[in-house]
């Protein structure tokens, strides 16, 4: 009848109407569950790099859209190592992100327990498998740095490789390894590799090598690749990449995957020599060394109690180059050098008495020592030992050299602590 044709219009009107509230509700709830992702996200990224002396860190993270999962941590462990982690779970949305707070999460308990980088993701891979959505997996780079050696061991599990410029060229560094949740009992394989001053490395995630200009090319490894190699400044790399990407993308990009760089570099050795010397093997001889030391590290700043301290270990050491190793045969001179290296201070003291065994810096027996039975080289290297931060001892078929090492960094915390007390 009339009246149907007439309340058809009625009803596709409400049913329109009915489905846009609907949307709109999804649209809020999408929105709103991607507010939380990308709180998530924040939350677990780290709120401060690490401040390693002789090294430059530096961070870059930017979600997509759709926030991905893309994480990358520190974690302090025993001995003044570094672990570093890189990862990117496939997916998007909600479920892309609590799988990335899960497997960080488990990453940052275990790996102070874990035997090395390749236990720590083959347990991470164990736990995921049984824990992750089908179809979803992780990608994950882990790795633990020494930083006052600059060796880095790592394992990977599927993610993208590491490139390190080199003095050499650019080393890309290669670990097999299966993405971590896709198969349970995985074993990933362990590498090494020695960071030399000056070396600086990319970690990164696929979301700037993958991006696509809007001819649909892609921004691509090699070119990355060619960034890293190009860049001589640590700090200018990270820039460089995203200036770089900037140009490739044009401003219409919208980017598909969540982008991760992180650099970290060994800052290249300044050394400044400030002298070198020679004085003859004669009794008294150690009172020059001493002066000569002092006026020659007198601009550097070292507070007045620890340049004490060292006039003290360097009188000592000389002193010890001149009768033992030397035997006080004059015409054998003991060799001064005096370095200013990265925020070190380095006096060596060479003489001739090398090809014999040098004694451990024993803690002395004083009633011992009275009864003649300790040696008196021990006893001096104990002594000139606690006088300073660091003393190495070198011999070779012929020459003997103590170097003692001062912090100036440290040696004004402590002065400016001392000054508070």
């Amino acid at each position: 009848g009339a009246g149907e044709a007439e309340a058809r219009p009625g009803v596709a009107v409400a049913h329109l109407v009915r489905e846009q509230e609907a949307e709109v509700r999804a649209r809020a709830r999408i929105e709103q569950e991607l507010r939380v992702a990308q709180l998530s996200q924040k939350q677990f990224l780290p709120k401060q790099l690490p401040d390693l002396p002789g090294w430059h860190v530096s961070a870059y993270y930017r979600a997509a859209a759709e926030v991905g999962g893309d994480f990358y941590d520190f974690i302090d462990l025993d001995g003044g190592r570094i672990g570093v982690v890189v990862g990117d779970v496939t997916g998007h949305g909600v479920p892309a992100a609590l799988v990335m707070a899960t497997t960080r999460s488990f990453l940052r308990s275990q790996a102070p327990r874990a035997q090395g980088p390749s236990d720590v993701l083959a347990q991470a891979n164990d736990f995921l498998h049984d824990d992750i959505p089908q179809n979803m997996f992780v990608t994950c780079l882990y790795g633990i740095l020494e930083p006052e050696t600059g060796r880095l061991v790592f394992a990977n599990a599927g993610h993208d490789l590491p490139y390190v410029r080199t003095a050499a060229g650019l080393a890309e560094l290669r670990a097999t390894g299966m993405p971590l949740g896709l198969m349970p009992g995985m074993r990933y394989e362990e590498r090494e590799f020695q960071l030399g001053r000056g070396d600086t490395m990319l970690l990164h995630s696929d979301g700037l090598a993958e991006a696509h200009a809007t001819d649909r090319s892609m921004f691509g490894f090699p070119r990355v690749k060619d960034i890293v190699s190009a860049t001589a400044d640590a700090e200018e790399l990270i820039p460089d990449l995203l200036t770089a990407l900037h140009g490739f993308t044009g401003a219409e990009w919208e980017q598909e995957d969540d982008i991760t760089l992180v650099t970290i570099a060994r800052t290249a050795v300044t050394e400044r020599v400030l002298g070198e010397f020679q004085v003859p093997s004669e009794a008294g001889n150690e009172r020059e060394v001493m002066e000569r030391v002092a006026a020659l590290v007198s601009d550097v700043g070292i507070p007045s109690r620890e340049l004490e301290r060292l006039k003290t270990a360097v009188s000592e050491a000389a002193m010890n180059a001149i009768e033992h190793g030397n035997q006080l045969r004059a015409e054998l001179p003991v060799s001064v050098r005096v370095v200013q290296q990265d925020g070190r201070l380095a006096v060596s003291i060479t003489d001739k008495g090398g090809g014999r065994d040098i004694p451990e810096p024993e803690t002395p027996d004083i009633e011992a020592k009275l009864a003649g039975l300790q040696k008196t080289r021990g006893w001096g290297l104990f002594l000139i030992k606690n006088m300073v931060h660091d003393m190495r001892v070198t011999t070779d078929d012929v020459h003997h050299t103590v170097e003692l090492v001062i912090d100036l960094e440290r040696a004004r915390k402590e002065a400016e602590h001392a000054g508070q007390r």
